[in-house]
């Protein structure tokens, strides 16, 4: 993979082979590039990974090893574009699976601990409608869910 452009490294505690190759399966585009692994001058068990690049959706990322040191939050996260609600029921389902965690208005947390938000393509206008009775109506719809249903948020969009 050349690197170009912006890489997003994210510090993990031992599973970064394993993490990326998780997120290589739930994204249909997802490939495996280089391995690092550590030698006998350490700092970690000679041939265990030291950091693994991938990419997914066009997104570079590389996963190091780091240790128990940091943790992801939710103040990052990485916005999924679904183009319709099959891709949002798939990337919803595969990145809760396993010990991920459902979160309000589209968020979620994998099993990692990364969060993520899996918005539908129309549900940005539909909440921005220049209509403000329409837009409080689409709005309140997404605050009561935890996975997003652009069809019900259309339907609370359109209520007279």
């Amino acid at each position: 993979m050349p690197q170009r452009g912006f890489t997003t490294c994210l510090w993990f505690d031992g599973q970064a082979e394993e993490a990326a190759h998780y997120y290589t399966s739930v994204f249909k585009d997802g490939r495996i590039g280089r391995i690092a692994r550590h030698t006998e001058a350490g700092p970690g068990p000679a041939g265990t990974v030291l950091t693994i690049d991938f990419e997914i959706n066009g997104q570079q990322f590389t996963g190091v090893n780091g240790g128990p040191q940091f943790t992801f939050d939710p103040a990052v996260s990485f916005q999924i574009h679904c183009a319709d609600q099959d891709e949002v029921d798939h990337y919803w389902s595969a990145l809760t699976e396993g010990g991920g965690e459902e979160g309000h208005c589209g968020w979620l947390k994998d099993k990692y601990g990364l969060s993520w938000q899996v918005i539908p393509d129309g549900l940005v206008e539909l909440i921005t409608d220049p209509d403000p009775d329409k837009a409080r109506r689409a709005s309140e719809a997404v605050f009561s869910m935890m996975k997003l249903d652009v069809e019900a948020v259309r339907k609370a969009h359109a209520a007279a």
